[in-house]
């Protein structure tokens, strides 16, 4: 479950809604508030004769892959991830996520200074579940998720939560990398675009900042595992669009869409069972009931990530590669996706 919990979860939660109710936006600063309070410098943390030993490597750690973000992948040099805050629970927000029953496009979110993307953050779960509810009983599919990690793309001095520290250095460094390429790039109205941005950055960060290390991955196998499950996903979440596209009345969509979602859970058995010696790693994520909205964020955060790879090969490294991202941000949307689309091609 690691690479589904921080990369395609959704990283970046953009808090300030000016189409949501007043308890929204209450909610939202009183979360973001609190979280802030919690923070504390990292040094200081590291320094106090009380901090546990382990997390005090573990921040030491984090700073320096901070350190190598910003000397090595051309990300930005600030104050973010500075400091660490403990948390009372697992995470610090949930992210939820609402789609038409017989559709994948996100029942869009929309927030001042960044546009609409396609999901709404909760520093409360209970809230998170509830507003699931209200839509589940609209009719919609909805899933609810905990964010590890999230970036107000440079508003705040974002903190490193103990919530990022649930795994590998090497989960750790990808996810850094990620939340920083927020902050770097962020093009309005188009989550696909920016996230698959993220995504590359922290998948490409990680491995460099691997070699510059001169150690391998942590744990190769558990990642083409995971890469295994994510296509699994993927090749679902195509047999559905190609079903929702069609011409087939809703009446005929509905059982084919729930043979597809109950084919992909098969499949998942079988890998797990026939190839990977019973590995239960994604069980948790099959516990639930399969929806649209549970398959979202995977076309969200890879939809573009081979694009932005060929992209970066040809670029004369990482800045070069960041301004030519922005470049593409720059274009209007039908310009944007088109470019991406033949990046790979040129």
């Amino acid at each position: 479950m690691k690479r589904l919990a921080i990369l395609g979860l959704g990283a970046c939660l953009l808090w300030l809604s000016g189409c949501s109710s007043v308890g929204y936006l209450y909610q939202s600063w009183q979360g973001q508030r609190a979280l802030m309070a919690r923070a504390e410098p990292i040094e200081q943390v590291i320094a106090d004769p009380q901090t546990d030993p382990q997390l005090a490597e573990r921040l030491r750690t984090a700073s320096q892959i901070r350190q190598y973000a910003v000397a090595a992948l051309a990300l930005p040099d600030n104050t973010t991830y500075t400091r660490y805050a403990a948390l009372p629970g697992a995470y610090p927000l949930w992210n939820l996520f609402v789609t038409d029953e017989l559709s994948l496009q996100a029942v869009p979110h929309c927030y001042p200074f960044f546009g609409c993307i396609a999901y709404k953050g909760y520093f409360d779960k209970t809230r998170a579940e509830q507003a699931a509810a209200d839509w589940h009983e609209r009719g919609k599919d909805v899933y609810v998720a905990g964010i590890p990690a999230y970036s107000t793309l440079g508003w705040y001095d974002d903190p490193l939560f103990s919530s990022m520290l649930h795994w590998s250095d090497d989960y750790l460094a990808e996810m850094l990398f990620h939340e920083l390429a927020h902050q770097r790039f962020y093009a309005k109205d188009d989550t696909a675009f920016n996230e698959s941005y993220a995504s590359f950055v922290g998948q490409q960060g990680q491995r460099e900042w691997l070699k510059s290390a001169g150690r391998a991955a942590h744990d190769p196998a558990g990642r083409e595992r995971e890469r295994a499950f994510v296509e699994l996903v993927l090749a679902a979440r195509s047999e559905l669009e190609t079903l929702y596209q069609s011409d087939q009345s809703d009446a005929a969509k509905r059982p084919r869409k729930a043979a597809i979602l109950a084919q992909l859970r098969s499949d998942y058995a079988s890998l797990r069972d026939s190839e990977w010696g019973g590995d239960k790693r994604f069980d948790h994520w099959f516990a639930a009931d399969l929806n649209n909205a549970r398959l979202l964020p995977f076309g969200l955060y890879d939809q573009w990530v081979p694009a932005f790879e060929c992209l970066y090969q040809r670029s004369n490294g990482w800045a070069d590669f960041h301004q030519r991202v922005e470049a593409l941000g720059a274009l209007a949307p039908e310009a944007r996706t088109a470019a991406l689309g033949q990046q790979c091609g040129e």
